[in-house]
């Protein structure tokens, strides 16, 4: 009677555990815990209510807590992180700025149609900041190859001793001579813009090559023409010459700073560098070559 009571004598068999439930698919199951930790129902929710120290499953407190409140989708957190699920993460725009950070900012656009001839001559006179920019982006090959070669054809004039040898030559050999000193003038133009152009994009000017050598032609023509015109009478050896001479090669740089100003968008320091190489050369081919 004593073992019934007891509960012995009933069978040899333990008692049978009941089968573990199978975690649904995109949860991790929790290892079963050691019989030190397990916690009876009313610990367990002491501890949930704390939402600190440490989570559930005794996991760190920076894994989170998978009960906690504020995780509303704990499934979709457990699934985007198992072995075979990938988390898809989406590419937002800059919030600090639209388009590439490293894209190039247009040239500004110009100020207006192309000048015809007589406007843009007049205009590099009495106009010359406006008439620059509004062609810094339209090529002026027409009026610079036909006024270069004109004043190609006159400077030869200019100097005395050319002068001497062209009026005695003959006619058959005075014409080649002057043609080819005009084509020269036009060939030493070309190179001379060039080389004001390449310095201005080297020192971060942003023009074009086709207005900046043509309106440096241009300026190399234009601002002599007073010079040549009393030489052609008065000689290179004048004074009045000379003192034209040194005023209009002023000019030539002023003109040229603000051309290379407004064609590259230049301070003027850096435009006037840019100019140096021309304004010596003009100073010593032509001023200089009629002192």
């Amino acid at each position: 009677m004593a073992g019934f009571r007891n509960g012995r004598g009933r069978g040899d068999n333990p008692p049978q555990q009941q089968p573990q439930q199978q975690a649904p698919y995109g949860y991790n199951a929790p290892p079963p815990g050691y019989p030190q930790q397990q916690q009876y129902p009313q610990q367990q929710q002491w501890g949930q209510q704390q939402g600190g120290g440490r989570a559930a499953h005794g996991e760190p407190e920076y894994f989170g807590d998978p009960y906690a409140p504020h995780q509303q989708h704990p499934q979709q957190h457990y699934a985007a992180n198992n072995p075979g699920h990938t988390q898809v993460f989406s590419v937002h725009d800059d919030p600090y700025g639209a388009g590439a950070p490293y894209e190039q900012a247009p040239a500004p656009v110009p100020t207006g149609p192309r000048l015809r001839w007589k406007a843009l001559l007049s205009g590099i006179v009495l106009r010359p900041a406006d008439t620059f920019l509004r062609m810094r982006d339209h090529a002026v090959w027409g009026p610079a190859l036909v006024v270069t070669f004109l004043y190609g054809l006159l400077a030869l004039f200019g100097f005395d001793q050319a002068r001497e040898d062209a009026i005695n030559a003959t006619l058959s050999t005075a014409i080649p001579y002057v043609l080819l000193t005009g084509v020269g003038f036009v060939i030493g133009g070309l190179v001379l813009g060039a080389v004001t152009h390449t310095l201005a994009r080297q020192l971060g000017g942003d023009g074009t090559w086709q207005p900046t050598v043509g309106l440096s032609m241009l300026i190399m023509s234009i601002t002599d023409a007073p010079r040549l015109i009393f030489a052609l009478f008065l000689g290179g050896e004048n004074g009045l010459v000379q003192i034209l001479g040194w005023l209009t090669w002023l000019a030539a740089g002023a003109l040229l700073t603000v051309m290379v100003s407004r064609s590259h968008d230049l301070p003027w320091p850096k435009a006037l560098g840019a100019s140096a190489i021309q304004l010596v050369a003009l100073l010593s081919l032509i001023k200089l070559g009629t002192l």
